[in-house]
């Protein structure tokens, strides 16, 4: 090994003469190296040729979109360069967009592929149902549109719903379901406080239209994973000696006079799947009164949810009549307003969704029902129950 104690070892030693070892340039050698040249000609052939990849980057604010047709230009200019020189859209860019008012004063959107040619990375980022949570809190201004009263929801140009924006993401997995509903948020600040607190992401929280502070609200429900809904008063049958509230639509307006009510409402708060109804027996048993405010809600792309209040409803039938996602909930939970009383109503609530599959609950923010709920909700689970957000339950009902 020698003296030298920093030498490495092993390196002072004579080789060894071996057996003659088959020669580097043997036949197997050759076919290998011809393998390896041949898979870096073909990468080279393919980093230079046109790929599936390489398509036309939509129009950025640097282009002139005059030629374009006017809803082309707008849906391209959607799309634009990000800092980093890479173009971004979803799934459904590209997409040629023509808009026909009709008599009945509904927007008919046809949509047809765009062109694309010429060169540049475009990186497609498929649509997916909820919003990522890092952003929940945020509306997404493709899907609002500007009114006098404010911005309100509206399906964007690329088909996207609010309610499949705004839903909050379920496993898909074939078992029991069930959507619990509180509503009332924004009256009490400090009932509203308890709810986002306390209840867990996976109940679904209405807000009152005439609350207080909702963009606040709104936006701390939705970082702590809520899907939320806006509550919309509706005319009872002993109105007005029971009155629900300033935004109350009613029997006696004109459809105009209904919708422009709805649509002040609506642009209170963003961020939600659809409305709720509150009170309205007599409201939801007319269906001239009912049919133009659930044809306006699926026209934004927003679920209609019967709370379930009036025997004499009739907003399944007219929901089916236009094709409008709608819901229906099973059981008022807190009609008896006791802890114990609310618990027993959510047992009956999950019989009916063994029952049927999926069951829809809703009650109010009050401390009794907000305590109950959270109870068994950690429960649930055990029992191979999923708490979903309401959106998932709702469908477009089959025409009667």
């Amino acid at each position: 090994m020698g003296t030298d104690i920093h030498a490495p070892l092993g390196q002072d030693r004579k080789a060894r003469p071996g057996p003659a070892g088959p020669s580097r340039f043997s036949a197997g050698n050759v076919v290998f190296a011809a393998a390896v040249a041949g898979l870096l000609g073909f990468s080279g052939w393919t980093a230079t040729a046109p790929s599936g990849l390489r398509t036309t980057p939509l129009v950025t604010a640097t282009d002139d979109a005059s030629s374009l047709p006017s809803a082309e230009a707008e849906a391209d200019q959607r799309t634009v360069e990000a800092r980093d020189g890479v173009r971004r859209a979803n799934g459904l860019s590209g997409a040629r967009v023509d808009e026909t008012l009709t008599d009945d004063g509904n927007v008919v959107r046809k949509y047809s592929p765009g062109a694309r040619d010429g060169t540049g990375p475009l990186i497609i980022e498929a649509n997916r149902v909820g919003q990522d949570a890092r952003t929940a809190a945020f509306p997404n201004e493709d899907l609002l549109e500007e009114t006098p009263d404010g911005k309100i929801p509206v399906i964007g140009l690329d088909g996207t719903r609010p309610m499949d924006q705004y839903a909050r993401p379920w496993s898909g997995a074939r078992g029991t379901r069930i959507a619990i509903v509180v509503g009332g948020l924004g009256l009490s600040q400090t009932g509203t406080q308890r709810a986002i607190r306390e209840l867990p992401g996976e109940v679904t929280l209405a807000f009152a239209a005439s609350g207080n502070s909702l963009p606040r609200w709104m936006q701390e429900a939705r970082r702590d994973g809520h899907e939320i809904l806006l509550q919309v008063p509706l005319e009872p049958f002993d109105y007005p000696a029971n009155d629900p509230g300033p935004y109350t639509l009613r029997t006696d307006f004109s459809a105009a006079k209904n919708l422009a009510k709805l649509h002040r409402a609506m642009a209170k708060i963003t961020n939600y799947t659809g409305i709720v109804t509150f009170m309205g027996g007599r409201f939801l048993s007319d269906p001239d009164a009912l049919e133009p405010v659930i044809r306006d809600v699926a026209s934004r792309g927003l679920l209609f949810l019967d709370d379930g209040s009036s025997a004499q409803s009739l907003s399944g039938t007219v929901a089916g009549a236009v094709e409008a996602p709608h819901a229906f909930a099973d059981l008022q939970l807190d009609a008896d307003l006791s802890r114990e009383a609310v618990l027993k109503k959510l047992d009956e609530l999950e019989r009916i969704a063994r029952r049927n599959g999926t069951a829809i609950g809703i009650a109010s923010a009050f401390d009794e029902s907000v305590d109950a709920i959270r109870k068994w909700c950690e429960e649930a689970a055990t029992r191979g129950i999923e708490i979903v957000g309401v959106a998932s339950l709702a469908a477009i009902p089959a025409k009667r």
